[in-house]
């Protein structure tokens, strides 16, 4: 009886492993599709791969999170958080373009003229969430940097989770 109950215990361990291994190739090939559409710079491509209300609202909780807990804003600090609605807006229109992530891109040590990783290759990089959601990591183990989550039969970025100075317009 024992040995039934380890069996059916490590067949539901192996059963959620395959999950997050199929669901960390799934969203490699749609990630390695938007890497494509930063390095080449191709606007639509890129739209195609972002939730561009998910990734304001993300933004927008962050900055107001951040202007809150400021201790040497004073009273300003409820002004501020006031703002950050529109200032998110607007620092998201601003900042997610191809160009930008592409400076975040160069900050981890990829250059344009490297060719973008495969989906394998970037599948173990992927940590599953949820179900649904999926985070990027630089590095295997890393903290999150991107946040994806699958809406039909696409996975699209609804957060950026790094370090906020990683992101740079490139004039």
């Amino acid at each position: 009886m024992k040995r039934i109950f380890a069996l059916l215990a490590a067949a539901a361990a192996l059963s959620l492993v395959a999950c997050a291994t199929l669901q960390q190739y799934e969203a490699a090939g749609d990630i390695r599709a938007f890497l494509l559409a930063i390095r080449d710079g191709d606007q639509t491509a890129f739209e195609a791969h972002i939730d561009r209300p998910a990734l304001k609202a993300q933004v927008r909780e962050r900055l107001i999170a951040y202007i809150l807990q400021r201790k040497d804003t004073g009273g300003l600090s409820v002004l501020g958080a006031a703002m950050a609605g529109p200032l998110a807006d607007f620092a998201v229109d601003q900042l997610a373009q191809p160009q930008v992530f592409l400076a975040v891109a160069e900050t981890e040590g990829y250059s344009p003229n490297q060719p973008v990783p495969s989906a394998a290759f970037l599948a173990p990089l992927i940590k599953p969430i949820d179900s649904v959601r999926a985070c990027v990591t630089t590095k295997a183990g890393g903290p999150c940097v991107l946040v994806f989550r699958k809406e039909g039969d696409a996975w699209k970025l609804i957060a950026f989770e790094g370090d906020p100075k990683m992101l740079k317009l490139k004039l």
